[in-house]
């Protein structure tokens, strides 16, 4: 049971690690593309809490929050600079 698990969460993180793999590459805006790897990071972090889940260690879990905050840090500072961007295009 546990093997089967295993293998459809696999799966699952595996689709949709693809899917924003190729929403980076295609993205038509910056922000399609900063999204994509905001989610890449999500999933990156499933992948590890499942890890530590299934063989009950806590041995990644700095590394879990590390990827939250550099995912968070990250949006937020796209989003200020797309919003400045907005502002400067909008008096001219």
């Amino acid at each position: 049971m546990k093997e089967a698990v295993l293998i459809a969460t696999a799966v699952i993180l595996s689709l949709a690690a693809a899917g924003a793999i190729i929403r980076i590459a295609i993205g038509p805006s910056l922000l399609d593309r900063v999204l994509a790897s905001d989610v890449l990071l999500a999933i990156l972090g499933a992948a590890l809490a499942i890890d530590m889940a299934l063989n009950k260690h806590l041995n990644n879990l700095m590394l879990l929050v590390a990827l939250a905050v550099i995912g968070f840090i990250g949006s937020v500072t796209v989003a200020r600079f797309v919003a400045e961007r907005r502002e400067q295009s909008n008096e001219s």
